[in-house]
């Protein structure tokens, strides 16, 4: 195996399984902490916002070529899902205790998505160069001239369903369904 097997094998069955699992851990840690009677929905939005921030990049990665233009569109959600994931603290941190494991989480959702750009960055590098003058920038968007196995792209879109989409929004049903209770069924600590 060369370099670029290795890192790609990284990317693929190292960093986007474990950012997944990750993922799933974050929400089991808002389940058990009850968010719907705390932050409530509008945290739950956040987290939905920062899937689809993350998303967009890891589906070009899955079937488009890389180019300049793939990388600088997954940078500039890179920015984005980090600001969001600031608002998403900032806000949690008001309304609700954030354990010490769900701060150990959080550290490894902002760095994998870091990690995995760096290794695309690595298997990519004139088109990243080429960003800053380096060669020509290519910004063009195709399908991969060599897909990824289907399988593996097929088992990556069923985790993530099962994973990341149906959690966060039985997340935020959850969240809504407590908002619309009466006054007094929600509780004393309800913010959301």
């Amino acid at each position: 195996m060369g370099p670029d097997e290795v890192l790609r094998g990284m990317l693929m069955y190292f960093v986007l399984p474990l950012w997944l699992a990750a993922g799933f851990a974050d929400y089991l840690c808002h389940r058990a902490g009850h968010i719907e009677k705390t932050s409530g929905w509008r945290e739950s939005v956040l987290h939905l916002l920062q899937f689809g921030e993350m998303a967009l990049p890891v589906l070009a990665a899955l079937f488009l070529e890389i180019t300049s233009g793939v990388i600088l569109v997954m940078i500039v959600f890179l920015i984005l899902h980090e600001a969001t994931a600031i608002w998403d603290v900032r806000y949690a941190s008001a309304m609700r205790e954030i354990a010490p494991a769900e701060q150990h989480i959080h550290s490894v959702l902002e760095m994998l998505p870091l990690t995995g750009l760096l290794l695309v960055i690595a298997l990519h590098w004139p088109a990243f160069a080429a960003l800053f003058g380096f060669g020509m920038p290519d910004f063009s968007f195709t399908l991969k001239q060599q897909p990824l196995p289907v399988t593996y792209v097929v088992t990556m879109l069923v985790l993530t369903a099962l994973l990341e989409v149906l959690p966060y929004m039985e997340e935020l049903i959850r969240s809504l369904r407590h908002r619309n209770q009466p006054a007094q069924l929600r509780g004393s600590g309800s913010h959301g």
